[in-house]
């Protein structure tokens, strides 16, 4: 009876430690994470053009901000709104974000950038 005992004390504790389920674990957290920033980078798109006016105004001077910081938003906002729609549609295969920040209201005072998928 007390071999028995160790034994499947050992059991249970080899399978509460094994990779398997920490990797189970993390996987719905990952794929959330994926979803939620693909939504809010759909949403929040737009958003990307007074972003990357203010920048470019900082960086540069006013009137280049106003005029080039524009257009420059106007293509940031298309790559982070499309970004984020990939996102959505592959959230089952979590990935890094493609899109440098990974939302709009973080680092507000950083252009926007853009990598490559790279699995976590």
């Amino acid at each position: 009876m007390n071999n028995i005992f160790w034994l499947l004390l050992i059991t249970f504790t080899l399978i509460i430690l094994s990779p398997q389920v920490a990797m189970a674990y993390t996987y719905p957290t990952k794929v959330g994470e994926k979803l939620g920033t693909g939504i809010a980078n759909v949403v929040t798109g737009v958003a990307e053009i007074p972003k990357t006016m203010i920048v470019t105004s900082k960086r540069e001077n006013v009137a280049y901000g106003m005029t080039a910081g524009f257009f420059t938003g106007i293509v940031h906002m298309v790559g982070r709104t499309l970004t984020g729609a990939v996102d959505v549609v592959t959230f089952i295969v979590p990935t890094t974000p493609i899109v440098r920040p990974p939302f709009i209201w973080d680092e507000f005072e950083r252009e926007t950038t853009y990598t490559g998928w790279r699995i976590r």
